[in-house]
């Protein structure tokens, strides 16, 4: 172990080792760094993508400030084995880079990161490691057949209940579908405003957050995600009913500009607030009911934060 990095010897010149960790040093930068810049382009500069910087930032972070407690376990694999996933990754990704379908692209590309890093550090340090590789895969767009799949029901859901909600305070609105009639305006549900975005970014800030405050109590821990769906849900109906009132009394250049934005930000930082303080209220109600202390959740925040 070197004494002042905390890295195993494996990453010293001592033994080496030097130069072919140098060559992998590179071949990771050669895959990792068009990929990146092609997943900014196409996700993080989008609505539906813009947690993709926060989640890379705060991933390596915690992916620092964990190593030193799973460095002792470093133990490196046979050849074959990652060779035989690298036989797997590398030409799916290959063709991922070909085709340029930036989803398939960045998940294959981490799949060869990940193969790097298992080929240096063995099964045991990741899996220690589990929570930060899993959330850094937040920043990369999901499928979008599965996209569709999921915000269909959703956009439908919420038009409907959004329609029901208005028509009883007296509003000429109507519709069909994920298509909203108010007044003289027609509207229509994107994806964007189904729920799916909301639920992605949420679930990566606050299974971050969830996991330093909480990591060692996983029961409470599970409850805490489980409220990301419904809220998440809420937040977006909620911003829905904005749009459609901006429509109505402001008409459709102002709804669809700067405000449509805005109302976006401004209800997924609520959503952010509600996990928060929903975590303020639940956590001595469940401290109380089951006899709990904070003595261990105070000791692992302050030993994450050191």
């Amino acid at each position: 172990m070197n004494a002042r990095t905390g890295l195993p010897r494996v990453f010293g010149p001592e033994n080496g080792s030097f130069a072919a960790m140098l060559c992998l040093a590179l071949g990771v930068f050669a895959i990792a760094a068009p990929t990146l810049a092609f997943v900014a382009r196409e996700s993080w500069s989008t609505e539906q993508g813009a947690h993709g910087p926060i989640v890379l930032m705060t991933g390596i972070w915690l992916l620092h400030r964990l190593w030193p407690g799973a460095a002792h376990a470093v133990s490196r694999p046979p050849l074959w084995r990652v060779a035989l996933l690298l036989a797997f990754f590398l030409p799916g990704y290959a063709l991922a880079r070909i085709t340029q379908v930036v989803e398939v692209e960045g998940y294959m590309m981490y799949a060869c990161l990940l193969t790097a890093m298992y080929s240096v550090v063995g099964g045991s340090v990741m899996r220690l490691l589990w929570f930060p590789l899993f959330y850094l895969a937040f920043i990369f767009p999901p499928p979008e057949t599965i996209v569709a799949a999921i915000t269909l029901p959703m956009k439908v859901g919420l038009s409907q209940l959004a329609i029901s909600i208005l028509h009883l305070i007296g509003y000429p609105i109507g519709g069909e579908g994920v298509m909203i009639y108010i007044g003289q305006y027609e509207l229509l549900v994107a994806a964007a405003c189904s729920g799916l975005n909301s639920i992605i970014s949420l679930s990566a800030i606050s299974m971050f957050y969830i996991y330093i405050r909480h990591q060692a109590e996983w029961r409470y821990a599970l409850l805490l995600v489980l409220l990301i769906v419904p809220v998440a849900l809420i937040s977006n109906l909620i911003r829905v009913l904005i749009l459609i009132l901006l429509t109505y009394h402001a008409g459709d250049a102002a709804a669809q500009g700067f405000l449509h934005n805005f109302a976006g930000i401004f209800m997924f930082v609520v959503a952010l607030l509600v996990i928060f303080s929903l975590d303020g209220v639940l956590k001595p109600l469940w401290n109380w009911y089951f006899g709990v202390s904070d003595i261990a959740q105070d000791d692992l925040f302050a030993r994450i934060e050191k």
